[in-house]
């Protein structure tokens, strides 16, 4: 007997081989940055800001805290938080992770940058935060893909910039240079 493939399967494997932004061309997305041992990825193409969700509250569904404790976006309030959505698989957000940890590094004192990732559960993230360079972002998990129902981005990378308050302040959907110039006003306007 035949097993049958059910089409959310063939999307997924669409999806996973072919990149995770749908909001670029095919052509785009066929040259989106694989990570590799020899080369380091591209530089991310520009996401589009969305402010319609502006004074919206963090989503309460929950993660895994990067020492393996369920926990709630809510855990980061008291600072202005950037919160990532990102995959292993996904080619726009590996593209930008170097540029995320080093937005981190520039704004260490007035905002904090965590990651959360969609990949399920048993992925290696470790090794893979090792390779990018990135093991000093706070890493979460959310390998049910609650965040990614909450914010209905449909895309990775989506990034959300929340105050203090956790009250969100816009979000990035798609690719993006964190560590650009245009990057640093968007932050600076916000802050």
């Amino acid at each position: 007997m035949r097993p049958s493939v059910t089409p959310a399967l063939v999307l997924l494997f669409a999806t996973a081989v072919s990149g995770c932004d749908r909001a670029s061309t095919p052509a785009e997305q066929a040259e989106a940055p694989r990570q590799t041992d020899r080369a380091a990825p591209a530089r991310p193409s520009s996401g589009k800001l969305d402010e319609t969700h502006r004074g919206e509250a963090m989503p309460s569904e929950a993660i895994i805290a990067p020492n393996g404790t369920p926990t709630t976006l809510a855990s980061l309030q008291g600072r202005p938080v950037l919160v990532n959505l990102w995959a292993t698989w996904c080619g726009p957000c590996v593209a930008e992770m170097p540029t995320l940890v080093r937005l981190a590094a520039r704004e260490k004192d007035r905002l904090a940058v965590v990651i959360v990732s969609q990949d399920a559960a048993g992925a290696d993230l470790n090794r893979f935060l090792d390779r990018a360079g990135a093991t000093s972002l706070p890493s979460y998990r959310d390998p049910e893909n609650g965040l990614g129902f909450a914010y209905n981005s449909g895309l990775l990378p989506t990034t959300i910039l929340y105050d203090a308050q956790g009250r969100e302040l816009w979000r990035m959907v798609g690719g993006y240079e964190w560590d650009s110039p245009a990057a640093a006003q968007l932050v600076e306007r916000a802050l």
